[in-house]
């Protein structure tokens, strides 16, 4: 397993923390279903109260037409633990990207690297092509490889599309929460429907540095953000919110 790095940035008022994934290419994405955006558990109109000041490539509907890639996001479980997990997730890429304003990493200084040039494939995008792109900030070239690999799509030599698609962008977002523990022990996706609670998707996504006492404002940070948006989705938050 690959350690785990952060890439920080301003956004979101004072500052809000974009996370750069540096994650071994082990999951695979499930089969394709045959889900409707009807059945999303957020409405547009939600989505729009959640974030009025999002970047246009985070639309509605390229998260809705994502959803195909794991059908079993916010579709395992009761209804409440559907909405939970909705508002999880929503809240921790809320928290990366500035309330999904940014779509690609600000500290340019950072993209040289994250070319591992270990890897047998390279990087034939370019050394600098790598960066933090999309709603978890996808970034290494063995990362854009492996969700490439899981979701059909040549992300190794066309990583672009993790910021130009609206659809691919959110499908990364999707990969990393229902495949990758990160720094956990599980992923955030079995943290929702198992009953492990929020606090777990904390620590897949960046537990490292934030839980344990790491970063207790970014930690509360998150914590207040699924809190809105489980008021917004009429469900409670449930218990163990802080990791």
């Amino acid at each position: 397993m690959q350690p785990r790095t952060l890439a920080l940035s301003a956004a979101s008022g004072a500052a809000a923390v974009l996370c750069a994934l540096t994650l071994a290419p082990t999951a695979l994405a499930q089969k394709p279903g045959t889900r409707a955006a009807a059945e999303f558990v957020v409405s547009e109109a939600q989505f729009d109260q959640m974030f009025p000041g999002r970047n246009s490539v985070y639309s509605y509907s390229g998260l809705t037409a994502a959803l195909n890639a794991y059908p079993g996001f916010t579709n395992t479980g009761s209804d409440t633990v559907k909405k939970q997990e909705a508002a999880a997730f929503l809240a921790n890429v809320s928290h990366e990207t500035g309330g999904l304003v940014h779509v690609v990493e600000q500290n340019t200084a950072n993209y040289p690297h994250y070319c591992d040039a270990t890897q047998p494939y390279g990087c034939p995008a370019g050394d600098d092509e790598y960066y933090g792109r999309g709603p978890v900030q996808l970034s290494w070239n063995f990362n854009y490889k492996a969700a490439g690999d899981a979701l059909g799509i040549d992300l190794l030599n066309n990583p672009d599309m993790v910021q130009n698609d609206a659809s691919v962008a959110w499908k990364t977002g999707l990969w990393y929460w229902n495949t990758q523990s990160g720094p956990g022990t599980m992923t955030p996706h079995d943290a929702m429907v198992d009953g492990a609670g929020f606090g777990e998707t904390i620590r897949a996504i960046n537990g490292s540095l934030e839980c344990d006492g790491g970063n207790p404002a970014q930690v509360q940070s998150r914590i207040d953000k699924y809190r809105q948006f489980t008021q917004l989705l009429g469900v409670e938050p449930g218990g163990d919110l802080s990791c």
